[in-house]
């Protein structure tokens, strides 16, 4: 039987697998639309991306616009390789699965 592939605890998560996925369709993203597009609490939605920047997948900016603070997240490279790892990792999982 063939080794199964680790899974990224960190992409594993429900929301930051989402989180990820989201941000690698655009530039960059707000946390208010992020947290539209996950319908998460901003509590929750604060936590996980914290937990993603740490791991330096999502790179963060804070700013003001018209006095009121904006945060912007956007996806790094090395969340981009995490992501593909991971996507890549549940194929060979899934096609083992369904070969079993």
């Amino acid at each position: 039987m063939p080794e199964l592939p680790e899974l990224n605890p960190v992409v594993h998560g429900k929301l930051r697998l989402a989180l990820l996925s989201l941000l690698s369709t655009v530039d960059e993203a707000e946390f208010t639309w992020l947290r539209g597009q996950t319908g998460s609490t901003d509590g929750n939605l604060g936590a996980q991306l914290m937990k993603l920047e740490e791991a330096g997948y999502v790179a963060v900016e804070k700013k003001f616009v018209q006095r009121k603070p904006q945060t912007l997240y956007r996806m790094t490279t090395e969340g981009r390789a995490a992501l593909t790892e991971y996507v890549q990792a549940l194929k060979q999982l899934l096609g083992a699965a369904i070969q079993g």
